[in-house]
């Protein structure tokens, strides 16, 4: 049990295959070393065993907020859900916006963790402490909109005043590895496939009907400074001034222009560095300048709703009127995120705006990851034109948006051979048609829209990542791009390893608390200290704060380790390396140097071969599971379980 700040002490435990719900509180040292969201997660799920099939009914899947979630603090709308996941075998974690987090909290719960599998589709209504499983049956087959509508009336409540909605759509039913969970129709939780393991227990959805009752801080005047002091700087940012700030503005969208001028920007399936390169080499009629959130803004955006206690509104909700073979459709969707239109947009060799906006609308409805299957159909394109899926029909052609929308649907019901084989991912590509140099993907998941011959610490933290190629375990283009704390040469090597390590371990703070990342654009371990302390009632130093956030990312290692992962798997796609394809324009002639940043990762990591030491282990604290078997005196060389 726990008495700080901040937190319910109050979790319920799920059995979905007998429908049982037990109610739990949080051990008190558990909170103080792991914080809670993304770190109590992370631990809940290791409990369970890294040897679970992610798919089975062992694997565990935790909703999870944190102490500063559903608070006054700027940016605490968050939610962190954490399992095993399907697409990388390994620990993940993929957090959403919006309102379920906070009103989670205020329906008193710190975490509802699911396991076993229901008999037949059930959601999960929660309300005033209580975790009740109700029939689902009707509502599988349905897209996420649908859902969402159907069950806002039945429960008797009003989605987006005091209901939220988390619901799959049939590529979670159909087990589509990278299937996500959305929320209030348009937020996801988009990455490593936790809609796949939502449906692979039967759960359609997760219905959470609240008040509105923010927790109180235990230490009112710290509380009162830090989040005056987080405001202020906030609001006085280039990046999240309200109104003001290229955020603010023009969502994550505001980096098409600044990755295409950096020659940073991945275009067909990764092969150039820019719209522009790809257009001078091949003549192709593209330019990131129409998918970008300038253009986007001044066009097509209609609204710009926010989350929970945020002031930036980052969300662009946007309108088109497109015609889709002889169909005239109106849709409307949230949001022309910057991810999604590049690996929609010239990932797979187009710039056609409004076709994207359907389908980033088509991804949400189904519930599918917009980075991992525009990506992957990217990959397709590129594998088709070699002649690699020759038997699995026409393939698919760069640039053809018409077939890429039908093709969303297709996979997300797995209708036919060539939609079976994408809906696997990158690496049953890799299997099954010697995919291997088509890829983007490291240990299964692709890259985001940060090319790593451009923007170096990109790089080490794609290979890094704890759940595959990522950018937002450790945000180094905010040091890269915006000078964020200081700025520093993209296409420097040197001190990446340190950096990318820094701030994967202040991403899991926030991950943690848990609060946006986006604030970290303007505020910093002070401000986190300052509002942590106060609510909880703790008085944690800078550095004890560190090192929680670095306890959390090596016990996400150590989980990996036990896995089977080690420093072979911290890999990058070869056309990113030394000999592969090198970058163009303002990057021209540059390749990813791994090795030298490994090194450097490595090092200040105090891993050996990308295994957390038992030494490693005992110096954070972490005392479950039965060790990795290695020592950083290099008698073990190997994790326990090879």
């Amino acid at each position: 049990m726990t008495s700080l700040g901040g937190f319910q002490d109050h979790v319920a435990r799920v059995d979905l295959t007998d429908g049982d719900v037990q109610y739990e509180g949080i051990d008190d040292e558990d909170a103080k070393k792991y914080i809670g969201a993304r770190g109590l997660g992370v631990k809940y799920v290791f409990e369970q065993g890294a040897d679970v099939d992610p798919l089975g009914p062992d694997n565990m899947l935790a909703f999870m907020n944190g102490p500063l979630t559903g608070t006054q603090v700027t940016m605490s709308g968050r939610i962190a859900l954490v399992t095993k996941s399907p697409l990388t075998n390994t620990i993940t974690d993929s957090h959403h916006g919006g309102w379920s987090g906070a009103r989670l909290k205020w329906a008193g719960f710190d975490g509802l963790l699911f396991t076993g599998k229901s008999e037949k589709p059930v959601y999960a209504l929660v309300e005033d402490g209580k975790v009740e499983l109700r029939d689902a049956s009707e509502l599988w087959g349905k897209g996420v909109h649908e859902t969402i509508d159907i069950l806002g009336e039945e429960v008797d409540g009003s989605v987006g005043k005091n209901l939220s909605v988390m619901a799959i759509g049939e590529g979670g039913e159909n087990q589509v590895k990278y299937a996500c969970v959305i929320n209030e129709d348009d937020r996801a939780s988009g990455r490593g496939g936790t809609g796949c393991v939502m449906g692979s227990k039967n759960l359609k959805a997760v219905v959470v009907k609240s008040g509105t009752k923010m927790p109180k801080p235990a230490d009112p005047e710290t509380f009162k400074e830090g989040y005056q002091q987080a405001s202020q700087l906030i609001r006085e940012s280039d990046v999240t001034g309200p109104n003001e700030g290229g955020l603010s503005l023009y969502g994550t969208n505001v980096l098409m222009n600044i990755g295409e001028e950096m020659d940073g920007l991945p275009t067909k399936n990764g092969k150039y560095t820019s719209t522009e390169a790809y257009r001078d080499a091949e003549g192709v009629d593209i330019d990131s300048e129409r998918v970008s959130g300038e253009n986007v803004r001044e066009n097509i955006l209609v609204d710009e709703p926010t989350c929970h206690s945020c002031p930036v509104a980052c969300k662009k909700e946007v309108e088109v009127n497109y015609t889709h073979k002889g169909e005239d459709m109106n849709v409307r969707t949230e949001s022309y995120e910057y991810e999604s239109a590049y690996a929609l947009g010239p990932n797979s060799g187009h710039t056609d705006r409004d076709a994207i906006a359907v389908m980033i609308q088509r991804c949400n409805d189904h519930g599918l990851d917009t980075i991992e299957v525009g990506n992957v159909m990217a990959m397709a394109m590129e594998m088709t034109e070699e002649g690699k899926l020759d038997g699995l029909g026409d393939g698919l052609e760069w640039g053809d948006t018409e077939t890429m929308i039908d093709m969303l649907t297709k996979i997300a019901n797995r209708d036919g051979d060539l939609a079976d084989h994408l809906a696997g991912g990158a690496n049953h590509l890799i299997e099954e048609f010697d995919g291997e140099e088509n890829s983007l993907a490291v240990k299964g998941q692709t890259i985001a829209a940060y090319d790593p011959r451009c923007m170096k610490g990109m790089g080490i933290g794609y290979a890094t990542s704890n759940r595959g190629a990522c950018h937002l375990r450790g945000y180094t283009p905010a040091a890269e791009i915006l000078g964020i704390p200081e700025k520093v040469d993209p296409y420097a090597w040197e001190g990446k390893g340190e950096l990318t390590a820094t701030f994967q371990d202040l991403h899991a703070i926030s991950d943690s608390f848990d609060i946006c990342k986006f604030n970290a654009f303007a505020e910093g371990i002070e401000e986190y200290v300052l509002q942590y302390n106060g609510m909880t009632g703790l008085d944690v130093s800078e550095d004890e704060l560190m090192q929680a956030g670095e306890r959390i990312y090596n016990l996400e290692r150590y989980y990996n380790n036990l896995v089977g992962f080690d420093g072979d798997d911290d890999s990058l796609p070869a056309r990113f390396l030394e000999g592969g394809i090198p970058g163009q324009g303002a990057s021209e002639g540059e390749y990813c140097e791994l090795p030298e940043m490994k090194e450097e990762y490595y090092t200040h990591r105090g891993w050996v071969d990308g295994v957390v030491p038992d030494e490693k282990l005992d110096e954070l604290g972490i005392d479950i599971g039965p060790g990795t078997g290695v020592s950083s005196s290099g008698d073990s060389q190997a994790p326990a379980d090879d």
